[in-house]
């Protein structure tokens, strides 16, 4: 399979989801590397399709990744940086102390810009389980943003 024009069309794409659960750019490079080495193994993916696997093998390999005993055991050498906003914002603070389930859920609905629907196919659950999480992560950031602006 040639990879390198996946690789070169939805890099950064894999790279900030992977980026936006682990919240440390080491990891989410190994997560991305993990990704594209698969995606050589695969014999067919539908075209037009490609990038739909590709996140959902990220998606997949992250929550691996956070469900194992070894990241549980670890601290991230730096903060996120690179492609995802300035880390300086308020919003952008909220948005990642937020867990990853809500986190997740408000990348790839604000900054992936995926329907509900797609996201629930992603993460494996419904597309009532995802509006949930985007209104209670919402919630969240309100209740944080407004206690800072206090």
């Amino acid at each position: 399979m040639n990879i390198e024009e996946p690789f070169r069309r939805y890099k950064d794409d894999v790279y900030r989801l992977a980026l936006s659960y682990t919240k440390n750019p080491q990891e989410a490079e190994d997560v991305c590397q993990s990704v594209f080495l698969k995606l050589l193994e695969q014999e067919q993916i539908t075209p037009g399709k490609e990038k739909a696997w590709l996140m959902q093998a990220a998606a997949n390999r992250c929550r691996d990744l956070l469900r194992s005993g070894w990241w549980r055991k670890t601290a991230p050498l730096e903060e996120v940086q690179a492609v995802v906003p300035p880390k300086d914002t308020a919003v952008y603070q909220a948005v990642m102390a937020l867990p990853p389930k809500y986190r997740v859920v408000i990348y790839l609905r604000y900054y992936e810009m995926m329907t509900t629907l797609e996201i629930g196919k992603l993460l494996h659950i419904s597309q009532t389980a995802v509006t949930t999480r985007l209104s209670r992560a919402k919630q969240m950031l309100k209740q944080e943003l407004k206690e800072e602006s206090v």
